[in-house]
């Protein structure tokens, strides 16, 4: 078997593995448990930056990584139509917005709750303008995935499930075990969370990527549970 999917549980290498289970392909998928919070020493010698997600290909020899780099490897090497039903092609209605939408997740959405984790983590008080600001950033970057999804009524691109959708799921369910975030004042993403929670391809990855972790609990409005050595001792 060609590919493998190295996947760090309750990681965003997560992505990688509802890609494959979208595409339906015949893939080896290989899991790392957490130790205690980040990435055990056999993922941290899989590449350089030691960061999830990681594919190796042995039929080329390839290891890669980072996301969206991953995601367009496969859907290009992996698919007999250059990315299956899961892109959208030049030129078809909606290009533009899957375009914007598939790189606005790891350009804005992520880092601006990456920034807030990292202050809250590190006890800034919220009334400190600094991590005020950053914090706003946030619910802009929040507020306007929810506009967006209310205007469609089903996926970011538009009317059909694609990448970005693959893309964006991580950071709005299994990213606030690690900083806890309440999405109750964003409708839209709360409904269509609920879209993605009844696709068969999101539930068969996260049973075999994360067969421990309440996958649902991270799907509702309210914050999910901590990961557990961050929880509160």
């Amino acid at each position: 078997m060609g590919l493998t999917v190295h996947h760090l549980q309750v990681s965003q290498s997560e992505r990688i593995v509802w890609l494959c289970e979208e595409l339906g392909l015949d893939y080896n998928l290989k899991l790392y448990q957490r130790s205690p919070v980040l990435s055990p020493p056999a993922y941290l010698a899989l590449h350089p930056i030691g960061a999830a997600p990681v594919i190796t290909d042995e039929d080329t020899g390839l290891v890669l990584a980072e996301s969206g780099a991953c995601l367009e490897y496969i859907l290009n090497t992996y698919t007999s139509n250059a990315g299956g039903n899961l892109v959208v092609k030049p030129g078809a209605k909606g290009y533009a917005d899957y375009l914007y939408w598939l790189h606005f997740v790891n350009g804005t959405l992520q880092p601006a709750v990456g920034r807030a984790f990292t202050l809250r983590l590190a006890g800034v008080p919220e009334e400190n303008n600094q991590r005020s600001r950053v914090e706003n950033k946030l619910h802009i970057a929040l507020e306007h995935v929810d506009n967006r999804l209310k205007a469609t009524g089903k996926w970011l691109a538009g009317e059909q499930f694609t990448a970005a959708d693959v893309m964006i799921v991580f950071t709005i369910t299994t990213m606030r075990k690690f900083v806890q975030l309440d999405l109750g004042r964003y409708e839209g993403i709360v409904a269509y969370l609920g879209r993605v929670k009844a696709r068969e391809g999101y539930r068969k990855a996260m049973g075999k990527g994360d067969p421990d972790m309440d996958f649902e609990a991270a799907m509702n409005d309210s914050p999910p549970e901590l990961f557990g050595p961050l929880k509160p001792k």
